[in-house]
Order: C-alpha cells, then structure tokens, then sequence
C-alpha cells in the first residue's frame, strides 16, 4: 500500500477495488494462510449449515405427521444446533476480522508479518472485537424489532393511509438497515485500529463514513449480491437438487464452497482499506511511525488502551 495518503481521499469504488488487488498481490502466501486457517471454516459452516438445517427440519415435520412421535426432541436439537451455528460464525468472523485487518495494517506500515505473527496477536484483538460485535448485534435487534414491529401495525390498520405509510416505512428500514450494516463493518477496523471499542467505535464509524457513504454502499451492495447469488445456488442445486445424486449436488457445494471464499476474503481486505480512505477524506492523518507503534503494543500484549491512532 504505497499509494500517497493524499491520492487515497479520491479513490471511488472501482479505485478501492485496484488498491485492494495491490495489497493482496505481493502478501499472497500470508492471505492464502489466513484463508484456510479462518475464512475456509467461516465459509464451510455457513454452506454447512443450510443442509443440516434442512434435515433436521424435515425431521420435525415427519415427527410431526406421525401422531404418536413427540416433536419437542427433534424442536430442542433443532434450536441447539442453530445456538451452536451461530456461536461458530460468531467465532470465526471474530478471527477472520481480526486477522485481515491486523495484516492489512502490518502492511500499511511496513512492519514484518507472518502466520506465526498473526496467529499470537489475534486472540488479544479478539477481545476488543467481542465487545464491538456484542454492541452492533444488540443495536441491530433493537432496530430490526421496532421496524417490524412498525410495519405489522401498518398493515394491521388495512386501510389505504396504513398500506402507504407500510411502504414508505420499509424503505426508511431497508436504508436504515443498509446504513448500520456499513456502520458495523467499519467499527471493526476501528476497534483494531484505533483505542476505541464498543458504541466509541460505532460513533466513530459513523463521522468517518460521512461523504464516503454511497461509495461503501456501491462496494458492499456488489459483494453481498455476488455472496446472495452463491447462496441462492447453493440452496436450489446443492441442498433441494432432488432429481441429482448426491456426487452432482456435492460437485456443486464444493463450487460455491470455492467461489465464496475468496468474496468473503476480498470483502475484509476492502472494508480495510475503505477506512484508510475514510480517514484520508475527513484529513486525518495516519502516520506510519504511529500506527506501526500502536501494532506493536498488539505484540507485547500490552494493553491498547496506552496508544492511539487518532486524528493529527
């Protein structure tokens, strides 16, 4: 990442899309590491799970037609497997995020980096993401039930006004919903990069992301219809292909194993570098020396709290 701290502030999308090819080039063999040590798991139990769902759904319909079978066992194992589900994607994003930014950061400031590297330092900025993950999911909740909650009235009421207001409420939602989700990306490079965590991270994604907004959105839009897509393919020739054996429908799972996991790779490198480019627009200086000291606090597992990467 050489390109000038000045240049950065102009870059739209498809400039953030060469960046993010430039970085990853030369550091193929420590991406290539990361990907397999985390984002291949990430991306197994997130196919993984929708056919594991399936069966053990249709296990519970068929205990459902058969009068004499109990369903509570098949609904409790049902809801632990997804308990559990959840937990590993949890984890997994958590490292993932934690990896990409820390090297992608290593990068920018010139400092060696490895596996052996990556792998002692992640578990120290796993901590600070926990808090930052746990905030977004509570923030998203609160959201995601108001505005359902919103929109069931809407339509409750039945009359015209209700049906008009039920559409513009769900457009005000679906804008909302795509603001907080570019918020959320960005507050975990934040939480790595910076001293601040938790809603300091989010209020801090936020300033930054101002007159960056539709470029993240163009980015961000473009990678999860690329990730909808394998994940619509998966689910219609992979997981209910009934008419195929089971060898076609594996060759297919692997394919859409194969093409998501370098898109989820690729989407952590560009959420990187979109806050680089966010900093370099609001003039907020990122000086090598500093932001090499404060990735070295990370090393010596002294607390992050003790530096800072702030505005100069």
């Amino acid at each position: 990442m050489d390109r000038a701290q000045e240049d950065m502030k102009f870059l739209g999308v498809f400039g953030i899309y060469k960046e993010g090819h430039k970085v990853m080039a030369p550091w193929r063999k420590i991406f290539n590491q990361i990907t397999l040590a985390f984002i291949l798991p990430l991306c197994f139990v997130f196919l993984a799970q929708i056919e594991i769902s399936k069966i053990l759904f249709w296990r519970i319909r068929f205990h459902g037609y058969a009068e004499h079978r109990n369903t509570s066992t098949a609904w409790a194992v049902y809801i632990l497997f997804k308990l559990a589900y959840f937990t590993f994607l949890c984890i997994f994003s958590l490292l993932s995020t934690s990896a990409v930014v820390y090297t992608i950061a290593c990068i920018y400031a010139n400092r060696e980096i490895s596996l052996k590297k990556v792998m002692a330092v992640v578990p120290h900025v796993w901590k600070r993401l926990v808090v930052t993950f746990i905030v977004i999911y509570v923030l998203n909740f609160i959201y995601v039930a108001v505005a359902s909650v919103t929109l069931i009235l809407c339509l409750a009421a039945g009359n015209t006004v209700a049906i008009v207001f039920f559409f513009i409420f769900l457009i005000i939602y679906i804008v909302g919903f795509l603001y907080l989700t570019i918020v959320w990306q960005l507050a975990s490079v934040v939480t790595v990069l910076e001293q601040s965590y938790g809603i300091k991270a989010m209020n801090k994604s936020r300033k930054l992301i101002k007159g960056k907004f539709w470029v993240a959105l163009a980015i961000f839009f473009k990678l999860n219809v690329l990730i909808w897509g394998i994940q619509f393919v998966f689910y219609c020739f992979a997981v209910y292909a009934y008419p195929w054996g089971i060898w076609m429908r594996l060759l297919i799972g692997l394919s859409c194993l194969v093409l998501l996991v370098p898109i989820f790779l690729y989407g952590l490198v560009l959420q990187t570098i979109i806050y680089f480019v966010c900093k370099s627009y609001h003039n907020e200086t990122i000086d090598k020396p500093t932001l090499s000291k404060h990735l070295g606090e990370y090393e010596r597992l002294i607390s992050p709290n003790e530096v800072q990467l702030e505005q100069v």
